[in-house]
């Protein structure tokens, strides 16, 4: 795993870029990078509010801004929250193998779907992706509860 961590905090920061747009633009503040060879190939972030749609998950923007590979293995999703059914289902179904998450303290997310799906996990527990989503949570609980399922 330590492998996965070497730039942690350089495609954490790219993640973190993204959910910051999306809160600018009015969205849940979650990001997320696909990084393949130490690249960036896609990114994406939560978008549901901008597009009033239910599968917008950052996750699943960045898969679709990524585009066609073929094939990802030996990609790398870094994912500002722990990711969701719907988004575990897509890493599982395109077969990624490593999930970098900033937190899964504000939600659980599917982390044991993950790894009973031979997905590696690792959590940072990063203080500014807890603090951002954390706060958004605190002023937009309807939202945050839509999000998730809750509403």
């Amino acid at each position: 795993m330590a492998l996965l961590l070497d730039r942690a905090d350089e495609f954490m920061a790219a993640a973190l870029d993204e959910a910051r747009a999306g809160l600018a633009e009015g969205g849940i503040p979650i990001g997320a990078v696909l990084v393949r060879d130490g690249k960036i190939i896609g990114r994406g972030r939560n978008r549901r509010v901008q597009k009033g749609d239910a599968t917008a998950h950052a996750e699943i923007e960045c898969l679709r801004n990524a585009g066609r590979s073929g094939n990802y293995k030996g990609t790398i999703l870094y994912t500002t929250l722990m990711p969701c059914y719907l988004c575990s289902g897509a890493i599982v179904q395109f077969g990624i193998e490593y999930v970098v998450t900033g937190e899964a303290t504000n939600f659980k997310g599917a982390e044991h779907f993950l790894r009973d799906h031979w997905v590696q996990v690792e959590t940072l527990d990063d203080a500014e992706c807890i603090a951002l989503l954390g706060e958004f949570i605190r002023t937009h609980e309807e939202l945050w509860n839509e999000d998730i399922g809750l509403r």
